[in-house]
């Protein structure tokens, strides 16, 4: 038997954005009409807070996948050569459980979350949307960029970091690589003011978007924070928006942004309108008019990571690529 190993670079070539985007919607569809198995992450947490192992398992119908995410949440690596997510996906197989892949964990969260976003922005942002601010200029604000040209064609871009010397690295390297001038804001609110699209990309645990800063009509993805305890919208955004997200019991267990306002008494439970699957299969509509501001509160989810772990192992399978080891040998008896 032999299983599949990609490393990053093998990521990056086999689950480009075009590819991801349909996976994304057609994955939170299947999770939405029940045709999924997605527990809540489990957490193991070090004992001087400094970071998590985080366990993600699932399983998905359409397409069959069978697997888990472990993945290492390092807040402290910003700004050193580590990525603050770490780890693998693990594919197995349905019928007789054999471990089929092993693939970087790193790029498929950094793509497939950004592609959930693009699916997302896709079915609820304004079909005229096209300038952009990104707040945050690490590895998510370089997908999200990449992920938002694919849904529309973007007339402006501007992107906000806490340090200036990473907002105008990014900057470079999106007009160097991307091929996309991006102006350097000074200021949050700066970036926000006047955009239709906005990306919220950080690590902060308390509020970097503002409400009073979104102009009618605007799109939100708050992508950065997965913890109860921690936002990066503050409650008026939220208040103010049609919020949907990713998986409901995920948002309703883990999302600060939907939690704080919630426990503070600015908004009641059924403000959460519904999953982003729900929209996309028409079961829910997300945008009513084109002054609405909406809001895609994006948790991350197992079937994420299994839909693109099963199409990097398709097209791996039909191209020849990948580095193929022999796994195990015959059973026996204890």
């Amino acid at each position: 038997m032999k299983v599949l190993f990609v490393n990053e670079a093998g990521v990056r070539r086999l689950l480009t954005m075009d590819v991801c985007v349909p996976l994304m919607r057609d994955a939170l569809s299947a999770l939405s009409r029940g045709d999924a198995v997605q527990p809540l992450r489990s957490l193991v947490r070090l004992p001087d807070g400094s970071g998590l192992l985080g366990l993600m398992p699932g399983y998905l119908g359409d397409p069959q996948s069978f697997g888990i995410k472990v993945v290492t949440v390092m807040p402290g690596n910003h700004g050193t050569p580590y990525d603050s997510h770490q780890g693998v996906v693990m594919l197995f197989a349905v019928k007789h459980g054999e471990p089929l892949a092993v693939m970087d964990a790193s790029s498929i969260t950094a793509i497939r979350t950004a592609a959930a976003s693009a699916a997302a922005t896709d079915a609820l942002a304004r079909p005229d949307a096209g300038d952009l601010a990104l707040i945050g200029s690490g590895t998510q604000a370089h997908t999200h960029l990449a992920a938002m040209r694919t849904v529309r064609p973007l007339r402006r871009v501007r992107v906000w970091s806490r340090n200036r010397e990473n907002a105008e690295r990014f900057a470079r390297e999106a007009e160097t690589v991307a091929g996309v001038a991006t102006e350097v804001a000074s200021s949050a609110e700066d970036a926000v003011r006047g955009a239709d699209l906005v990306c919220t990309t950080t690590s902060s645990r308390e509020p970097v978007l503002r409400g009073s800063w979104l102009a009618p009509g605007a799109h939100v993805n708050a992508v950065g924070s997965c913890f109860p305890a921690a936002r990066e919208l503050d409650t008026e955004a939220v208040k103010r928006s049609r919020l949907v997200t990713d998986c409901r019991e995920s948002c309703v267990k883990e999302a600060g942004d939907f939690l704080i306002p919630l426990r503070e008494g600015a908004i009641e439970d059924s403000h959460l309108l519904g999953e982003i699957g729900d929209v996309f299969l028409g079961k829910l509509k997300g945008r009513t008019s084109p002054e609405d501001i909406t809001v895609y509160e994006s948790l991350g989810v197992a079937i994420e990571d299994l839909a693109s772990a099963h199409a990097i192992h398709r097209r791996a399978v039909e191209r020849g690529e990948g580095e193929w080891l022999e796994w195990g040998g015959p059973g026996g008896a204890f």
